[in-house]
């Protein structure tokens, strides 16, 4: 595997809001800097639906001396101003290539979900729905991957115009993408759970198939007992209000920051004997959802308990407001034990040592 990434979400916008809130561009250019020395990643795929966020991330990543996957993560656009959103970026993403930077673009992430007229409804809980019905998710396959496929050699095309870099999409396995217009094969879908522990290495053999670089472009878990067995499904222990903002827990759950340390080393192992070309952990924070200090955790879980982290997959669990951690004096989180895992597996990588899943050497 020549490439070892994380996610870094610049704000996810949904009712009228981002999953990055306030986005300060100094604690950013810190948490690079920290991705690079202490994790020792070779990468960062850069998220978000805000296009000057995702340029200055981006371009914080390049000074700090790593890889750059831009890729714009919309939801509530239509096609048309998708594209125009994919078009801008391509143009941003090309003048820190010419600067130097080692640089892909991804047009777009999961569109099928998040972007107006793929699937059936008109807001991503509806689409969602389509999903979990079978009947309805057979008779939209044909019409749905006429339509992203359609969709996307418009993107390609457009993007190529302004960008000279490799090209690829973080896609969803239903999607049914063409991928012979790109230069690279992606998935989000890396997640091993209980239902899916006996499908992902098929998944993955299918992925590396095309002739193509593969990434995994997303996996990872909660730091929850438990967290392993339901993996991408995690945000589903969480009630959200109105403004997007978690309100409650639907069922208690119990913190285990090892669980999801183990979880994450094992998928890297699996990954390094795959024939994957990348694969960026989902994720460095969940600003969104903040830890509460020990009087507000109940440590065995209540619905009513208020650390949210709990729900995260972030490596590193975001403070209350106005507070800052002791490990990185002034940002305002504290890691978990999962980036203690990621930063003793990138030692490992800078000294030439990777373990496969079963932790042989």
């Amino acid at each position: 595997m020549r490439v070892f990434g994380i996610n870094f979400d610049t704000g996810f916008t949904s009712a009228g809001t981002t999953t990055r809130e306030p986005f300060d561009a100094a604690v950013v250019r810190r948490e690079m800097e920290i991705i690079r020395d202490e994790l020792r990643c070779d990468a960062v795929r850069i998220t978000g639906g805000d296009r000057d966020r995702l340029a200055t991330a981006a371009r914080l990543a390049a000074e700090a001396g790593l890889g750059v996957w831009y890729c714009p993560f919309t939801n509530g656009l239509t096609q048309d101003e998708l594209l125009d959103f994919l078009f801008d970026s391509a143009g941003r993403a090309e003048k820190l290539r010419r600067d130097g930077a080692e640089v892909v673009f991804l047009t777009g992430s999961e569109i099928s979900l998040f972007t107006d007229g793929f699937l059936p409804g008109d807001t991503t809980a509806d689409r969602v729905a389509v999903l979990s019905d079978p009947q309805r998710l057979r008779a939209a396959l044909p019409v749905l991957h006429t339509r992203i496929n359609a969709f996307l050699g418009t993107a390609v095309a457009a993007v190529r115009a302004e960008f000279g870099g490799p090209v690829g999409y973080a896609s969803l396995p239903f999607e049914g993408v063409d991928w012979t217009p790109f230069d690279l094969v992606a998935t989000d879908a890396g997640y091993r759970d209980a239902r899916t522990a006996g499908q992902l290495t098929d998944g993955l053999r299918a992925l590396t198939s095309h002739g193509k670089p593969a990434a995994v472009t997303e996996f990872g878990c909660a730091p929850i007992r438990g967290g392993a067995e339901i993996a991408s499904r995690a945000d589903a222990v969480i009630e959200w209000d109105d403004r997007a903002r978690p309100a409650r827990f639907t069922r208690p759950v119990t913190r285990d920051e090892q669980e999801q340390a183990d979880y994450v080393r094992e998928l890297l192992g699996l990954f390094e004997s795959s024939g994957i070309e990348a694969a960026f952990v989902y994720t460095f924070a969940r600003y969104d959802l903040p830890h509460a200090d020990a009087a507000g955790d109940s440590g065995t879980g209540s619905t009513d308990d208020r650390d949210f982290d709990k729900a995260s997959f972030g490596v590193v669990k975001v403070l209350a407001e106005g507070r800052t951690g002791t490990a990185y004096p002034g940002l305002p989180w504290e890691p978990k034990a999962a980036f203690h895992a990621l930063a003793e597996y990138g030692r490992g990588r800078a000294c030439g040592v990777t373990e496969g899943p079963t932790g042989a050497e």
